[in-house]
C-alpha cells in the first residue's frame, strides 16, 4: 500500500500497519485451522482480555462530568489556598457520582450512599475532596472499614447481599445508627445524582495567610432540590433503566441543561474543638448549624460531559491526601485512614503512573519531581534529567512552607477507646434527626428499616439493633420494635 493510501481513514493495527482484512481471520486454507501469525487477530483477542481493570471495591458504578467551580465569597480571613482567593475567580474541576456498595453491574436507583468526588484542578496541583451525599457515615475509625464493606458486599456463598450480614455488622456497631437513620430514611434513594447535596462529611482543616487555624466541613447544597425516590419508586426504575441516574445525567448536560451545587462550609476556629461538647472529627456526627453556621463560598456547575468513560470515569482516581496550600487534614480517625488507602487502591488499580492519565493529571500547572519508571511511565524528563533530589542540576526542589498548619498531639501511644468530650455516646443525633422528620417520614423510615431487620434470621441480632433504636428515642425504638414483629408473625 502506497504512503497516499495510508489515511487517517484507514484501519491500521497499535503499530499503526494497516489492516487488510478485519473480517476474517488467517486460516491454513478455506477450512483449516487459524494461523499463530496473524498478528491483527492476536492483538485484538489480546486487547479483549485485557479492557477491563479491576474494579473499584466500593464506589464501583459511578458516573462523572467536567465543570468549573467559581468562588462568589470572600474567605480567604480563612484560608490562603489560591482557588479561593478571589472572588470571580473559577477552577477547571471533575466530579464522579458512585453508588458505595454495589458492584459495576449495579443499578443506580437502590438505597445506598452516593460518592460525591471532586477534583479541583488548581494552579497550586490537584486537590482532591471525596465526600458522599450524606454528612455522616457508619463507622469512626478506619480499622472496622474492612469488615464494613465486607459485611455490606455479596456474600461469598449466597452471592448477594444478605440481611443477616448487613444488619449483624450494625448490631456490633452503635455508631452506625445515625447514619442507619439517615440511609433509611426519605434521602436513601435519591432521583438522580443531579438531584442530592454532596458533603466532604469529614472535618478538614484550612490555614489562612497569618497561619491561623479552622477546622471546616463542606455542603454542596444541589440548586436543583432534593428529589428523592420511594423504595417501591426505586424498584421500579432499576429495573426498567439500571444505568437511570447516568443516563438522565448525560442527557441534563448534553441538552444544555446544566446542574450545579452551591458550596458552603462551617467553620470552627481550632483553638475550640478541644472543649466542643463532643468531638468535633467524629464521622457518625454533624455539627449543629446553630454553633457554627453555614457560610456561603461559591458555586460549581457541572457543563460537559467525558468523551470516553473508561478513560475518564473510570480512570479518575481521587485521593484525600491530594491537598494545596492552605488546606490540610485534621485528626479524624476515618480521614487519615483514608489518606493512605485511596492512593494505595489506585497504585493497585490503575498502576504507579496513574496521575499521568488525563482525568488525573493537573491541568493548570504541571506535575514535576523524581518519580520515574514503572508500569506505562510516559514522564521521560530528557537525557540528562537526574532522579535524585537535592542535585546540582537545576531539578524541582522544595519549597519548605507546609500546606497547613501543625496538629497539636498529647498524650501515650497505643489504641485509645475512652471519649475525650461530655457527649461522645453513639445515639443521641440519632434521635434528634428523628425527630425532625414528619410524621410521613417517620413512617416510611419505619417501614424501611422493619423491611430489612424482619428478614435476619437470629433474635439476638435484632435486638442488638432495636436496643440502638431505643437509644435514640424511645418512640423510634419502640415503632421500628413493633413494626419488625408484625412483619415477622405475618
Amino acid at each position: 500500500m502506497s504512503k497516499r493510501a495510508l489515511t487517517a481513514r484507514t484501519l491500521t493495527t497499535e503499530s499503526g500497519a494497516p489492516v487488510a482484512d478485519n473480517q476474517n481471520s488467517a486460516s491454513a486454507g478455506v477450512g483449516g485451522p487459524l494461523l499463530l501469525q496473524d498478528q491483527h487477530l492476536l492483538e485484538k483477542l489480546a486487547r479483549f482480555n485485557r479492557e477491563r481493570i479491576p474494579e473499584r471495591v466500593v464506589h464501583a458504578r459511578g458516573s462523572g462530568a467536567y465543570g468549573h467551580f467559581e468562588v462568589t465569597d470572600d474567605v480567604t480571613g480563612f484560608t490562603h489556598a489560591d482557588f479561593l482567593s478571589a472572588v470571580g475567580k473559577r477552577t477547571e474541576v471533575f466530579l464522579r457520582f458512585s453508588t458505595v456498595a454495589d458492584s459495576l453491574g449495579g443499578a443506580d436507583a437502590v438505597r445506598d450512599p452516593r460518592g460525591f468526588a471532586v477534583k479541583f484542578y488548581t494552579a497550586e496541583g490537584n486537590y482532591d475532596l471525596v465526600g458522599n451525599n450524606t454528612p455522616v457515615f457508619f463507622i469512626k475509625d478506619p480499622i472496622k472499614f474492612p469488615d464494613f464493606i465486607h459485611s455490606q458486599k455479596r456474600d461469598p456463598f449466597t452471592g448477594r447481599q444478605e440481611p443477616d450480614n448487613v444488619w449483624d455488622f450494625w448490631a456490633h456497631a452503635p455508631e452506625a445508627t445515625h447514619q442507619v437513620t439517615w440511609l433509611m430514611g426519605d434521602r436513601g434513594i435519591p432521583a438522580s445524582y443531579r438531584h442530592m447535596n454532596g458533603y466532604g462529611s469529614h472535618t478538614y482543616q484550612w490555614t489562612n495567610a497569618e497561619g491561623e487555624a479552622f477546622f471546616v466541613k463542606y455542603h454542596f447544597k444541589t440548586n436543583q432540590g432534593v428529589r428523592c425516590l420511594s423504595a417501591e419508586q426505586g424498584a421500579e426504575l432499576a429495573g426498567k433503566d439500571p444505568g437511570s441516574h447516568q443516563t438522565d445525567l448525560l442527557q441534563a448536560i448534553e441538552r444544555g441543561v446544566h446542574p450545579s451545587w452551591t458550596l458552603y462550609v462551617q467553620l470552627m476556629p481550632a483553638a475550640e474543638a478541644a472543649d466542643y461538647r463532643f468531638n468535633p472529627f467524629d464521622l457518625t456526627k454533624v455539627w449543629p448549624h446553630k454553633d457554627y453556621p453555614l457560610q456561603r463560598v461559591g458555586r460549581l456547575v457541572l457543563d460537559r460531559n467525558p468523551d470516553n468513560v473508561f478513560a475518564e470515569v473510570e480512570q479518575a482516581a481521587f485521593s484525600p491526601n491530594n491537598f494545596v496550600p492552605g488546606i490540610g487534614p485534621s485528626p479524624d480517625k476515618m480521614l487519615q485512614g483514608r489518606l493512605f488507602a485511596y492512593a494505595d487502591a489506585h497504585r493497585y488499580r490503575l498502576g504507579v503512573n496513574h496521575t499521568l492519565l488525563a482525568v488525573n493529571a493537573p491541568k493548570a500547572t504541571t506535575a514535576q519531581n523524581y518519580g520515574r519508571d514503572g508500569f506505562m511511565a510516559t514522564n521521560s524528563q530528557g537525557r540528562a534529567a537526574k532522579n535524585y533530589e537535592p542535585n546540582s542540576y537545576d531539578g524541582p526542589v522544595e519549597t519548605g512552607r507546609p500546606l497547613s498548619a501543625p496538629l497539636a498531639v498529647t498524650g501515650h501511644t497505643g489504641t485509645h477507646v475512652a471519649p475525650l468530650h461530655t457527649k461522645d455516646d453513639d445515639f443521641f443525633q440519632a434521635g434528634e434527626l428523628y425527630r425532625l422528620m414528619s410524621a410521613e417520614e417517620k413512617s416510611r423510615l419505619i417501614a424501611n428499616i422493619a423491611g430489612g431487620l424482619s428478614q435476619v434470621s437470629r433474635d439476638d441480632v435484632i435486638e442488638k439493633n432495636l436496643a440502638h433504636f431505643h437509644a435514640a428515642d424511645p418512640e423510634y425504638g419502640k415503632r421500628v420494635e413493633e413494626a419488625v414483629r408484625a412483619l415477622r408473625e405475618d
